[in-house]
C-alpha cells in the first residue's frame, strides 16, 4: 500500500477565500495553506473558536466547495466534484419534514439505484441498529430530538461510505442525550473503523471519541496550530474516560494551546457585532 493510499482523506495547502456579503470589493480568506490528513480507520476531531473555518473545511473535504487554492486526495486520487466514498452527518438533520424515518433512511439507498424492498429492508436494518425499533413510520416532527439524530446517523450510516464527516452533530442535544448519541457513534464506528472527520466547539467531546485532535487558529486565515494524539485505551465510555487522569492531562496541554484562539475569536466576533 502507498503511502498516499494510507490516508483517506488529504486536504493539502488549502486556502479559500470569500467575497464579503457587506462589501462587493472586498474578499475574506476563511482557510489560508491548512494541511490536514486522516487516515483510513482513523476518528479525527478538529477544534477551534467560532468561525475559524471549521465547517468550510469539512464541506471543502465533501466536495461541496471548491478551494481556492490547494488539492484534495480521496484515498489517494485527487478529488474531483462530490466526495462519493464520503457520508455527511449535518449540524441541522437533512430531513425531508415529508418523509417517514424509514422512507428518510431509504432515499439516498435509492438515489444509487437500490430497489425500493433491498432499501427498505436494510433501512429497518440501521434503524434498528440506532436504537429506533417501531419508530419507521413516524415523521420528523413526531420524533424528539435524539431520534431525529439516530435518524440521520442511521441515513449516512446505511450508505456504507468509507469516510464519514460530522459537523458539530450533536451541539442541540441535551447533556444526557448527546452523551448517548456520542457513545452510540463510538460503538458504530469501532465495528467498521471508518475514517471519521469530526467537527467540535465541545473539547471534552473531542478528546473522549478520537484518535487525534487538531486545532485551528482564530481567523482570518486559518491554519492548524496543534495536533494531539489521544493514547486513551478503547473501546471508551465519553462518561468514565472524562475523569482519567490522562484526560485530565491532555485536556490541560490542548486547553494551553486553544485558550489564546477562543479569547481571539471572540474578541473578533465583538469587534464585528460593534
Amino acid at each position: 500500500m502507498s503511502a498516499d493510499s494510507d490516508h483517506a482523506l488529504e486536504l493539502l495547502d488549502i486556502s479559500c477565500t470569500f467575497r464579503s456579503k457587506d462589501e462587493r470589493s472586498q474578499r475574506y480568506t476563511a482557510v489560508a495553506g491548512t494541511s490536514l490528513r486522516v487516515r483510513a480507520g482513523e476518528f479525527v476531531s478538529v477544534v477551534g473558536p467560532t468561525g475559524c473555518g471549521k465547517s468550510t473545511l469539512l464541506n471543502v473535504g465533501a466536495g461541496l466547495l471548491e478551494p481556492s487554492s490547494g488539492t484534495v486526495k480521496v484515498f489517494g486520487q485527487p478529488l474531483s466534484g462530490i466526495n462519493t466514498r464520503a457520508g455527511y452527518m449535518f449540524q441541522t438533520e437533512a430531513l425531508m419534514p415529508w418523509r417517514s424515518a424509514l422512507a428518510n433512511v431509504m432515499l439516498g439507498l435509492q438515489y444509487r439505484g437500490m430497489p425500493d424492498e433491498e432499501a427498505r429492508a436494510l433501512a429497518e436494518q440501521w434503524l434498528a441498529r440506532v436504537g429506533l425499533v417501531g419508530f419507521g413510520d413516524r415523521y420528523p416532527h413526531e420524533l424528539s430530538g435524539g431520534m431525529r439524530k439516530r435518524t440521520a446517523l442511521a441515513q449516512v450510516l446505511a450508505l456504507d461510505p468509507d469516510i464519514i464527516l460530522m459537523d458539530e452533530p450533536f451541539s442541540a442535544l441535551d447533556v444526557q442525550t448527546r452523551q448517548l448519541m456520542e457513545n452510540e457513534v463510538l460503538e458504530l464506528w469501532a465495528a467498521k473503523r471508518k475514517a471519521v472527520l469530526f467537527i467540535t466547539h465541545d473539547l471534552d467531546e473531542a478528546i473522549a471519541m478520537s484518535d487525534r485532535v487538531v486545532v485551528l487558529s482564530a481567523g482570518p486565515g486559518t491554519h492548524p496550530i496543534g495536533e494531539f494524539a489521544i493514547d486513551l485505551a478503547r473501546p471508551r465510555d465519553v462518561v468514565e474516560v472524562r475523569t482519567h487522569p490522562r484526560f485530565v492531562e491532555l485536556h490541560a496541554q490542548i486547553w494551553s494551546v486553544l485558550r489564546d484562539e477562543v479569547l481571539k475569536g471572540y474578541a473578533q466576533q465583538l469587534k464585528k457585532a460593534a
